[in-house]
């Protein structure tokens, strides 16, 4: 509740005095803890409430669904009703009413849909995701780099799986320039990216992206807008909850200008279930964490954690929360005492009653309250009753939630998808132009051998048609030879037999024989002289 310029969050259970956090002080960050079922979400509710009249934009991860009644005002005849009126709320002027709120859900089912980009999201948050090891993390890192050197936009699971593709074909080349490539990791990647989007990964990682801006917004009345994202399925993957919500932590850091030491914060992040961002991360995921928690004060956000144990939250980052809310722990076991110890050696020491004893003792709705003063002091622990919520407690039905999600101007520009150009369809192009190139090459390659058959087939047939012709002029020669010395015989026959009846008719028997001789012998010289001509 908002009171004297204040977040009242509940009455000391002594003396009955406000207990108050500072606006000034609200970005110092806080803790809520608590066993299941002494008040955390009461108290949370209690503390969001507060900081939207005061203004301020609240984001809330609502893990069982019970923080979605904020939107509707909350009723008389429930169990509020008593502490209403033992703690004389009426008179601080307490109202049931209801909230400025905007629905969301990754997954788009329980709101509108909050998506990032695989580039936003980057290699040490996605291989987290991924539960990738440090070498698969590595080889990640190369890929991002790859594309940035690339110009190669990642924008969803499917350019990232396109990506992948694209380095193994040419792993051995960018092996020289980035170092070894296993073709083993970058199988383990792309099995973990379609394990992602089987899980409905595909649904988150893409467009529009959420603008933060969106969310620095209050309403007509100057209250802080809230933000609640949906977290009952997101949760089931406890891996993935917590790196979503540590990219919106890291998202706010970078898009926030510094802006110092303020009035009150420009937007306070309620981290619920916040032992889940911590377990089993590695030391270079806890060390960003811790970095955001320490610089993120003077963008102007507060964040606070929601666990059961303040052991929970590691060290490094427990001492950067100044407002603390401890509800009651139970010890039933000796690391659980000595968690109890821990928690109440943490607070300063009020005399009126043993820190440590009351923390088992407290009842639902009551916590231990140590915030810190205008001066930024802890003050003393006080016990403190908690007030009851303005707002409605519990879950709203789906038809109810659908339609505050409808209603929401930012339903138009988060609710379709918008798939634009980026490494899946350059890289479908790529490979498509590849294709078409060796298709091409294919092509002009069987032309080159066609025109060198046709051209061989040209010659051979050449060669056989001079040897025809060479083998025709052959035969036409010996033809006319034939036929010359047949001439030749036919006329020298002739001129011997005339001449021999010529000698013969001279010189009787001698001469025909005489004659004889002599027409052959003119015969055949005057046959040499013929054919030699």
């Amino acid at each position: 509740m908002y009171s004297e310029n204040k977040l009242l969050l509940g009455k000391s259970s002594q003396e009955g005095k406000p207990v108050y956090i500072y606006p000034s002080m609200a970005n110092r960050h806080g803790l809520i803890a608590g066993a299941t079922g002494t008040g955390k979400t009461v108290t949370l509710k209690v503390m969001a409430e507060s900081f939207s009249d005061m203004g301020v934009p609240v984001f809330l991860a609502d893990i069982k669904g019970d923080l979605a009644g904020m939107a509707l005002a909350g009723v008389y005849g429930t169990t509020a009703d008593s502490r209403i009126e033992k703690m004389g709320l009426k008179d601080l002027g307490f109202e049931f009413k209801s909230y400025p709120a905007n629905y969301w859900d990754v997954f788009g089912e329980g709101g509108m849909p909050l998506r990032t980009t695989v580039t936003e999201m980057g290699p040490m948050l996605l291989s987290r995701i991924l539960g990738l090891n440090a070498t698969q993390s590595d080889i990640m890192t190369v890929i991002f780099k790859i594309a940035d050197d690339e110009g190669l936009l990642l924008v969803d699971t499917k350019d990232l799986r396109a990506m992948l593709q694209y380095v193994g074909e040419k792993r051995q080349e960018y092996s020289l320039a980035y170092g070894n490539i296993a073709p083993a990791s970058l199988a383990a990647i792309i099995r973990a990216v379609v394990a992602l989007e089987a899980d409905g990964g595909e649904k988150f990682v893409g467009e529009p992206a959420i603008d933060i801006n969106d969310w620095i917004k209050r309403d007509e009345d100057g209250r802080g807008m809230m933000q609640l994202l949906d977290c009952r399925r997101l949760a089931l993957n406890p891996r993935m909850y917590s790196t979503f919500l540590l990219w919106l932590m890291s998202e706010l850091f970078e898009a926030l200008p510094e802006v110092g030491d303020v009035e009150k914060p420009k937007l306070v992040f309620f981290f619920d279930e916040a032992h889940m961002l911590f377990d089993s991360a590695s030391d270079a995921l806890l060390a960003k964490i811790e970095q955001v928690v320490k610089l993120i004060r003077s963008k102007g956000v507060g964040i606070y954690f929601i666990t059961q144990t303040p052991s929970d939250i590691p060290n490094g980052v427990l001492s950067q929360l100044g407002n603390k809310v401890q509800h009651a722990l139970r010890a039933y076991t000796p690391a659980e005492q000595k968690a109890v110890k821990a928690a109440a050696m943490s607070y300063r020491e009020n005399p009126a009653f043993n820190t440590l004893e009351v923390l088992s003792e407290l009842g639902t709705g009551e916590a231990l309250v140590s915030v810190l003063d205008e001066e930024g002091i802890p003050t003393v622990v006080e016990r403190t009753k908690i007030l009851p919520p303005q707002s409605r407690m519990g879950a709203i039905d789906e038809d109810t939630r659908k339609a505050f999600t409808s209603a929401s101007e930012l339903c138009d520009k988060y609710d379709d998808l918008v798939d634009r150009d980026s490494a899946y369809e350059f890289l479908e192009r790529y490979h498509v132009e590849l294709k078409e190139q060796a298709e091409e090459d294919a092509r002009l390659a069987e032309e080159e051998k066609q025109k060198a058959q046709e051209e061989k087939q040209a010659a051979r047939e050449a060669e056989k048609e001079k040897k025809e012709a060479e083998k025709k002029a052959a035969a036409e020669q010996r033809r006319k030879t034939a036929a010359a010395k047949s001439v030749t015989s036919s006329i020298t026959g002739t001129i011997g037999r005339e001449a021999g009846k010529t000698v013969g008719g001279l010189f009787g028997s001698f001469g025909k024989k005489l004659g004889g001789n002599l027409g052959a012998s003119l015969g055949r010289g005057l046959a040499g002289t013929l054919f030699k001509k």
